[in-house]
């Protein structure tokens, strides 16, 4: 599977997000071979828990599936740019890949505001490749949000 294949795993997964009112945010974990390993979309509502973002959710059911909390040669695809947190975790995992869709200006931590996966002091180093359908990982997203506006 190419990137832009892999994020339409990750949008549709995002979408099922929209069920439990969770902002739409989703993230795969493929193999080196294009295999899904586990996939995984924001579940901070549906169980109040701040740290249930898409890329955790994802990355605690590969490492059940794999039987080990290293992550290595798998290739993590996420909607929106990782926050601190959500790098964190791509970094201790070892995780080899990340690629993402939309920038977060606000929170990312791949880019944006920080640059965690990359700064020449981590330990660490996790490949990245940015922007792969941001218009469309963006858009669901920035739709959520108008929704959840005119609610309020």
């Amino acid at each position: 599977m190419n990137d832009i294949e892999m994020m339409h795993v990750a949008l549709a997964t995002a979408r099922e997000a929209l069920k439990s009112n969770d902002i739409p945010v989703g993230a795969a974990v493929f193999n080196a071979s294009g295999e899904l390993i586990s996939s995984g979309h924001n579940e901070r509502e549906l169980h109040s828990d701040p740290t249930a973002h898409a890329e955790i959710v994802a990355l605690r059911r590969a490492s059940q599936q794999l039987g080990s909390w290293k992550l290595e040669n798998l290739t993590l695809v996420v909607t929106l740019e990782p926050c601190a947190m959500c790098a964190g975790a791509i970094a201790q995992s070892r995780i080899q890949t990340l690629v993402f869709g939309a920038w977060d200006e606000k929170a990312g931590a791949v880019g944006s505001v920080w640059d965690l996966l990359r700064d020449p002091r981590s330990t660490f180093r996790t490949e990245v490749r940015a922007g792969v359908l941001a218009a469309e990982c963006g858009e669901l997203i920035k739709s959520f949000i108008q929704e959840v506006r005119k609610k309020d």
